[in-house]
């Protein structure tokens, strides 16, 4: 069992806890995840690591509540316990260590790219942020993601706070100012391939965390497939951090709809009070 030591409420659908596992601390880098299991007969939940510090053996992360099972995730507090906390999973980050690189994070994608941009700001780079959500009252993590980066930008859809669009309208004019290495994307689908079409023009190294739906995490069931530069990769052994230029878009948002139907049924049974 895994006990949650910190347990707080960053947006009305997003939760951080900070979580007690020494042995997946102090093995953790920028870039990978975990796979938490809240009962015996819990879902396996893939996780990217928002923090982690190998001293105090602990691992922070970040979820929304959008389905039965993060729902049961959150009701929990400090001093609650997980039964499975796996880790740490998947490819570490292939961060640079020098020149000027951008990190845009939309929604709760806010929460894995805070540990990469703070591992680029430690090693000496130029880190320029993009944070963004569809409300102010939805965006996460900014004085976080403030404290490691030269500049932050902030911006929402509906204009309630910073300025009015989507981060990778930002992405552009931040790219057009000067020069730009490498940019770091991650967030919903349809917002990465919106960064990934923005710097493709100009050859810009994208990289953007895919969210596949995952089972296992290992490689064995091949669930997490997707397509990157013509061949199938898969998101948990080969990822998560793929060249976002190579990544087929189409089909990752066509096979994250696979189980549509059966997790609005999950939920409807969850609000309805079943398990």
């Amino acid at each position: 069992m895994f006990r949650i030591l910190d347990a707080r409420t960053l947006t009305p659908v997003t939760k951080l806890f900070v979580v007690e596992a020494p042995l997946v601390a102090r093995k953790t880098q920028p870039g990978q995840f975990i796979i938490l299991r809240l009962h015996e007969r819990g879902e396996r939940i893939p996780l990217t690591i928002a923090d982690f510090d190998p001293q105090a053996g602990t691992v922070t992360i970040v979820f929304q509540e959008v389905g039965k099972s993060t729902r049961e995730l959150g009701v929990l507090r400090a001093g609650d316990a997980i039964r499975d906390f796996v880790g740490p999973l998947g490819v570490p980050a292939d961060l640079p260590g020098h020149g000027t690189v951008v990190c845009v994070g939309g929604g709760v994608g806010v929460a894995p790219v805070l540990p990469k941009a703070k591992a680029m700001h430690e090693a000496g780079v130029k880190v320029i942020s993009i944070i963004g959500a569809r409300s102010r009252d939805l965006l996460i993590l900014e004085e976080e993601m403030r404290a490691v980066s030269a500049a932050l930008h902030i911006c929402t859809d509906d204009g309630s706070y910073g300025r009015k669009g989507f981060v990778s309208e930002v992405l552009k004019d931040v790219l057009a100012g000067g020069q730009v290495d490498e940019v770091v994307a991650v967030g919903p689908l349809p917002m990465m391939r919106a960064c990934v079409e923005v710097t493709r023009p100009l050859g810009v190294k994208t990289w953007v965390s895919m969210n596949t739906i995952m089972v296992d995490g290992t490689g064995m069931c091949g669930a997490c497939r997707l397509t990157v530069g013509g061949k199938t990769k898969f998101c948990c052994v080969d990822g998560p951090m793929f060249d976002g230029h190579e990544v087929d878009f189409a089909e990752a948002m066509r096979r994250n709809l696979i189980y549509a139907e059966e997790e609005k049924r999950a939920g409807e049974c969850a609000c309805g009070g079943g398990r």
